[in-house]
């Protein structure tokens, strides 16, 4: 009798395991697919401007930028010589708001951040050595 709920407490475990490796596989398919960017979708963008710049020339690209249509939030760095923004890619692409930057204001050198194909996977927390990025792969190879 001890032998049966043994097995049946086994057989309960493995398929719960199995049932709950399952669940995580399809979270895992849905979070990762593509998907077109909506209203509610944010971006973050950084446009460096490759000469110094003062805390008073912080505060003013900060008000230019927030004055833009479909800017979220604005950090300036006058240590970094950079800008950080977040905005709205339904609204408003981010190339065009570093050109309309550089073109309207004196920072005539200020370029856009686009980040290297390595850079953009050593800054994933999901790193591509990891187990968790072997099971993504895995998924978006196969289904």
């Amino acid at each position: 009798m001890k032998k049966r709920s043994i097995k049946k407490i086994l057989l309960g475990t493995g398929i719960t395991f199995l049932v709950l490796v399952a669940v995580l596989a399809v979270h895992i398919y849905i979070v990762t697919r593509p998907k077109a960017p909506d209203a509610k979708t944010i971006v973050m963008a950084r446009i460096d401007l490759k000469q110094p710049i003062t805390h008073e020339d912080a505060n003013q690209i900060t008000t230019w930028l927030y004055a833009q249509k479909g800017i979220d939030h604005v950090m300036c760095s006058a240590a970094m010589d950079n800008v950080v923004f977040t905005f709205h890619p339904a609204v408003v692409n981010g190339n065009d708001i570093a050109s309309n930057f550089a073109a309207s204001t004196k920072y005539k050198t200020a370029v856009r951040y686009i980040p290297t194909e390595k850079e953009m996977q050593s800054g994933c927390p999901v790193a591509a050595t990891s187990y968790t990025y072997k099971v993504y792969r895995f998924f978006r190879h196969n289904l």
